[in-house]
């Protein structure tokens, strides 16, 4: 498995899936044009050796396919994901064992707890290089500027790092800055989030709150960043636990902060409470312009550290596919066991990416009594953090493929009556870039019950699905060939044929 960003590029080169790019290119907009119709194709990532006013690469596309996302994990095929799960459900929210198996695989949990304890690096390799003071120039980075609409040029795919005043506790996450001077960013991310209360802590203990920004770090690592965490594990110790191994950490030079010591760029810096600046508008995951906010938090950086020959990493947002989506595609499966824990009756879930990976969820459970869709639906909307903005959850039964709209859609026309099936609750808190909100940042949620329906949920006999005739389906079987149809493999249909993949 790769340990970081130089070597994961190096295996998706192995694979045929990097393209070098070596003549002169602009950040501002071009670059983003070419990465954008590459990740709508499904093509390789983009290693793009000549930016124009950049003294680095910068690498793009990284994760644009799902295929690749499962590489950083060190595995071959979304199936598996559902494993790194299993193992993560057992620490998220541990049961006492009732049997001796149950113990022995939480013995398991435990010891690879301590193999992902992180290590220390005295000497990383993103030190090699320091720059102080009026030497921090974020010009010298290949920032990419990727509507014509934007503000300014942004910073994506950074490690932020933060730590609570009072517990001491690290916080790890992935937010967008908007570049506003040589040395300063404004910084863009929900009032819920970690920095964002420990911001609020550093004003009332009259603070700067410290901040670090790893750029360029081996995918794992944003992965687990991306990741619902239980309360008080650290996100360095989650990485190690998808990975297998802890991750080299190294203190920073000027804050009192630890960055994966094998990233490629790491600034370090501070926010003064109540020192904002204007943000936005910038190109956002829905597939807008997020509005233009004239209270952005100011971050003003002091030092950057770097390896000599360092890569910049980047992506942008935007209406899918893009690589945050393939990203959440992944977690998706990484999600499922741990909302089964919490969740007994959800046999699958699925978050579309057409539905930004978030927006909408579809369940299938195994129903055995009236109301369970809508008891599944509130605990799904309380299960994780990110689930609380999620605005439209249709619950099936356990026998439609949750991946197939063909199947969901048949189940919502079929089983639903709106006026007995469709719960709305209103004024829930909202994520404020969502435009479709009357007031910013407090919308609604909509249920959808598309099960099939029981006493006393209906008083009408519920008729039986048609279905093939067994022993004729098995008849056309054996005479398949006979048909002279032999040829034609009907597992094998191209999934752009419906529009969407019927697998």
């Amino acid at each position: 498995m790769a340990k970081d960003l130089q070597a994961f590029l190096k295996r998706l080169e192995e694979r045929g899936q990097l393209r070098r790019i070596t003549a002169p290119v602009d950040p501002d907009l071009e670059i983003a044009e070419i990465a954008n119709r590459l990740l709508l194709s499904g093509g390789p990532a983009l290693l793009f050796e000549n930016v124009k006013g950049a003294s680095m690469p910068l690498a793009i596309n990284v994760l644009g396919t799902l295929e690749r996302v499962c590489w950083s994990f060190g595995l071959e095929s979304p199936q598996e994901l559902e494993a790194i799960g299993d193992k993560l459900a057992l620490l998220y929210q541990p049961r006492p064992p009732k049997k001796f198996s149950q113990a022995v695989e939480m013995g398991k949990a435990l010891f690879d707890v301590v193999k992902a304890k992180p290590d220390r690096d005295l000497f990383p390799p993103c030190h090699q290089v320091v720059l102080k003071g009026d030497e921090v120039d974020l010009n010298q980075l290949p920032l990419l500027r990727v509507y014509s609409g934007d503000a300014g040029k942004v910073i994506t795919l950074g490690l932020m790092v933060t730590k609570d005043p009072e517990s001491k506790i690290p916080n790890v996450g992935v937010y967008r800055l908007q570049m506003q001077s040589k040395n300063t960013a404004t910084v863009q991310w929900l009032s819920v989030r970690g920095p964002s209360r420990h911001l609020r802590k550093a004003a009332e203990r009259g603070e700067k709150l410290e901040v670090a920004v790893a750029l360029g770090v081996d995918p794992l690592l944003i992965l687990a960043a991306a990741t619902p965490l239980p309360i008080d594990l650290s996100e360095w110790l989650f990485a190690g636990l998808y990975s297998g191994q802890g991750v080299n950490l190294a203190k920073c030079k000027t804050v009192d902060l630890e960055v994966p010591a094998l990233s490629e760029i790491v600034l370090e810096g501070t926010i003064t409470p109540g020192e904002t600046d204007v943000d936005g508008p910038a190109g956002d995951h829905i597939g807008y312009y997020g509005p233009q906010r004239d209270n952005a938090p100011l971050l003003r950086f002091h030092c950057m550290t770097q390896r000599k020959q360092p890569i910049y990493m980047t992506a942008f947002s935007g209406r899918p596919p893009k690589e945050d989506a393939m990203m959440a595609l992944a977690l998706n499966r990484i999600y499922t066991p741990i909302l089964r824990m919490q969740v007994p009756e959800i046999i699958d879930f699925f978050l579309p990416m057409e539905g930004l990976s978030y927006k909408a969820a579809v369940l299938s459970i195994d129903k055995s009594y009236p109301g369970q869709a809508r008891r599944a639906a509130f605990a799904f909307w309380t299960a994780l953090p990110q689930f609380t903005y999620t605005k439209f959850v249709i619950v099936v039964d356990k026998s439609i493929n949750i991946r197939d709209p063909r199947q969901v859609m048949w189940a919502v026309t079929s089983k639903v009556d709106p006026a007995r099936d469709v719960f709305i609750l209103p004024d829930n808190p909202f994520d404020s870039l969502d435009f479709a909100t009357e007031k910013p940042g407090l919308g609604s949620r909509m249920g959808i019950d598309a099960t099939t329906k029981v006493y006393p949920e209906t008083d009408r006999p519920w008729s039986d699905e048609l279905v093939p005739d067994p022993d004729t389906a098995a008849l056309v079987d054996r005479r398949w060939a006979e048909y002279g149809l032999a040829d034609l493999n009907l597992q094998d249909v191209d999934p752009n044929l419906f529009g969407y993949d019927i697998r």
